[in-house]
């Protein structure tokens, strides 16, 4: 049966959909031997030949989910132009292709998702479900209470409206302060493009959870591989309505979107 390409590699445990489409668009996958650039290609797997960077997809039976405290540093790509370590240099002992679910700044820090499954990064990623990450962000100076209102409410960042985050003050004083933010959306760099709007900038910024499983005690450089338990908590649903196999439970209200 055919299938939208983006889904196929995403299926195959190569990346996520998002991640795939951008590797369709920059010509790195072929089918047959012929380079693919067309959004919604359709491809039956089962009779045509697909490469991915250079290298055949096959399709993973086992899925893998670990999470990784990643390092300053650290760049969460499969590869680099520049040269710089990447997430996956901290995974050697595991014998699987993993790819990060989402992304974290080369200098931020914290709760990093790495798998196989292409379906569990699409739910984790796709802005229907909502999936709330939250941070700690270390900044310059004391935001006042309408800065931090501003953020609460939602704001322009490059011309787009930032959905409303939930804040709280861990920490404060004139020259710095330390605040817990969560928010579902996931454009680049938004936690610190979010705070600069308001005149603090960002000095050091962790991820320590995507929903409910939060990073904890785990050493930076290191990762633990995640239960279905685990996987529940991401969405605040039970281990079975966590299956991976697309059919994760939507909040009330919420319509399925075309991918």
């Amino acid at each position: 049966m055919e299938e939208r390409l983006q889904k196929i590699l995403a299926r195959a445990g190569i990346c996520s959909r998002r991640a795939a489409e951008e590797l369709i668009r920059t010509g790195q996958v072929t089918v047959d031997g012929q380079v693919v650039t067309e959004m919604g290609h359709k491809v039956d797997p089962r009779r045509q030949k697909i490469g991915c960077q250079g290298r055949p997809v096959t399709f993973a039976e086992k899925k893998v989910y670990v999470m990784l405290n990643k390092p300053e540093g650290y760049v969460t790509t499969l590869h680099d132009p520049q040269g710089r370590p990447i997430v996956t240099d901290l995974l050697k002992k595991i014998p699987e292709r993993l790819f990060p679910v989402g992304r974290l700044d080369v200098d931020s820090k914290g709760a990093l998702i790495l798998t196989n499954d292409g379906d569990l990064a699409q739910h984790v990623l796709h802005p229907s479900f909502e999936v709330k990450k939250t941070y700690l962000a270390r900044v310059i100076g004391k935001p006042s209470a309408a800065g931090l209102a501003q953020l609460e409410e939602g704001l322009d960042v490059e011309g787009r409206r930032t959905a409303p985050a939930r804040l709280k003050l861990r920490k404060s004083g004139p020259k710095e302060s330390v605040l817990e933010i969560t928010i579902h959306e996931g454009r680049k760099r938004q936690v610190r493009k979010m705070f600069a709007a308001i005149g603090h900038p960002v000095t050091e910024l962790t991820r320590i959870s995507y929903g409910n499983l939060k990073l904890g005690s785990l050493k930076p450089g290191t990762y633990r591989f995640l239960s279905k338990a685990d996987l529940a908590r991401i969405f605040g649903t039970t281990p079975k309505a966590t299956a991976t196999s697309g059919k994760l439970r939507r909040r009330p209200g919420q319509k399925k979107k075309k991918t």
